[in-house]
């Protein structure tokens, strides 16, 4: 093993808050909480496991009921679901980390087998897959297009998710507008059809995003708020169309905030739009890379390019999730864990979810046959 001295173990700071190295988990829906969204003991062990990271962005979490996107993700719009939070926050603390929970509303990404509720979108454009429910894949829905007073009402449910967040312990929150959710689509021209003040030209469709975001970092703080925008993704059947001037537009708009940072997914270096938005984006900015391999060389080789270009701290997924104590294999150029796919999502359970081990804790070669042939729930 070769020892790694770069600038991703260096100490780094966000507003008000201190981070021992410029690693950060990414936020990675895994649905193992409750059918009701509260998160559970097992959580808070995962989470804990992995406090190392300089800062943990917990999964993303639902604000209001009609934002659920799949079975079993979190919430933090009651009391239980705080409550529950509050044990994931002290086992993270206690492990000496500080977290930061994802607020999620899926929009037209959800279905009412599982929440009970038709989707709501910026307009009635449905989801061109299916979708997993407790009943299996089914057809998606044509969403409820938004009417004035959903808006304010979802900007308020927003803001509040963010005091409730806080409530349970969290130094911050990160709004989600990426990977097709809500707020993604009404920057995209795809899946926002309006010609009201939030559809059209650029600075309409960033509309939503802004004033969600606005109105979370005047509820808790500004220095407390982060924003995840993912340019030119595609996920979730998003075209978004003028990439290049949406997100920096959206980063001149709450660029004067003086928010925690500004989160971009699937980042790479060489675009122009990642230039742009660096180049106007005053604040701390954290880049989630697409890596080509995971493995120790290749999360130091995207790392490093990242942080060359302008980044200034690394979200890592699932280089987290199969390794609890990533940060010291990537010191120590130790190798990785293999994820195991078939314990990502839907499957519940300590099973590819905190059975991982640490360098100190390799399980023999009989005792990873035994996992991988463990009945999938």
């Amino acid at each position: 093993m070769t020892q790694h001295t770069t600038a991703l173990f260096e100490p780094a700071r966000l507003p008000g808050l201190d981070l021992p190295n410029r690693l950060v988990m990414a936020p990675l829906t895994r649905n193992r909480a409750e059918a009701d969204g509260t998160p559970t003991p097992l959580m808070a062990t995962y989470y804990a496991q992995r406090a190392s990271a300089g800062l943990i962005i917990a999964e993303a979490s639902t604000p209001n009921p009609v934002g659920q996107t799949y079975p079993n993700i979190t919430a933090v719009h009651s009391p239980a679901h705080v409550a529950g939070w509050r044990q994931v926050t002290d086992a993270v603390r206690d492990a000496g980390g500080r977290m930061f929970l994802q607020l999620q509303h899926g929009g037209r990404v959800g279905h009412p087998a599982t929440s009970g509720l038709t989707p709501v979108a910026p307009s009635p454009v449905a989801l061109p897959e299916t979708i997993f429910t407790p009943e299996g894949h089914r057809p998606a829905v044509v969403p409820r297009e938004m009417t004035a007073e959903d808006i304010r009402t979802t900007v308020a449910d927003f803001a509040k998710a963010a005091r409730n967040a806080i409530d349970a312990g969290f130094e911050g929150v990160e709004v989600h507008s990426a990977n097709g959710h809500l707020l993604h689509q009404f920057l995209a021209a795809n899946t926002n059809l309006r010609t009201d003040g939030y559809g059209g030209p650029v600075a309409a469709r960033i509309r939503f995003t802004a004033e969600v975001t606005e109105a979370v970092a005047a509820e808790i703080g500004a220095e407390r708020v982060g924003l995840r925008v993912s340019p030119g993704n595609t996920v979730n059947g998003i075209a978004e169309g003028e990439s290049e001037e949406l997100y920096p537009a959206l980063a001149e708009r709450l660029g004067g905030l003086g928010l925690a940072y500004l989160h971009l997914g699937y980042a790479d270096p060489e675009t122009p739009v990642f230039r742009r938005v660096r180049a106007v984006w005053p604040g701390v900015i954290i880049a989630n890379p697409v890596l080509k391999e995971i493995t120790t060389e290749g999360v130091h080789r995207a790392s490093e390019a990242l942080l060359a270009a302008g980044a200034d701290l690394i979200a890592l997924g699932r280089p987290f999730l199969a390794n609890p104590d990533l940060v010291t294999r990537l010191r120590l150029g130790a190798p990785l864990n293999e994820m195991r796919d078939r314990y990502f999502m839907y499957v519940g359970g300590a099973a590819g979810y905190t059975d991982y081990p640490a360098l100190d804790a390799q399980p023999s070669s009989d005792s990873i046959v035994a996992l991988e042939g463990d009945r999938v729930a």
